[in-house]
């Protein structure tokens, strides 16, 4: 299975990556669309929306159920890929380079609590 180590993780299987200017682009892991299947539909956050940690922001629907995405950190919304709205089987095809929205974090910190690569690889065990 495929797990960056360039990015953070969340136990509800969304990927984050801190970019040059702060913000942070998130997306749903490998082992997440693996496991939804063929992906249909996606509700994107709207931009500007503010947005708490753990926070329900996004659906991802496939063939076989729909799952919500959370915010991994508290923040603003201030980018969706707007490309996914038409074409949800880009994140099929690539999960890590289908982002689904970008954050302005409320803390640069924020991220510290997140997993790492092998923490992610920990916390899935034989998923």
């Amino acid at each position: 299975m495929n797990i960056p180590a360039d990015r953070k993780y969340t136990p509800s299987h969304e990927w984050v990556r801190t970019e040059a200017d702060g913000s942070l682009t998130v997306g749903i892991t490998d082992h997440a669309q693996e496991a939804l299947g063929d992906l249909v539909f996606i509700e994107l956050p709207k931009v500007g929306r503010k947005l708490a940690a753990g926070d329900a922001c996004a659906v991802v629907e496939s063939v076989k159920a729909a799952s919500d995405v959370y915010a991994p950190v508290a923040g603003v919304v201030v980018a969706v890929n707007e490309a996914l709205a038409g074409a949800p089987e880009g994140v099929n095809q690539d999960a890590y380079a289908a982002w689904l929205f970008r954050l302005a974090p409320e803390s640069a910190a924020a991220t510290g609590a997140l997993l790492d690569a092998d923490g992610y690889q920990a916390a899935l065990g034989d998923a």
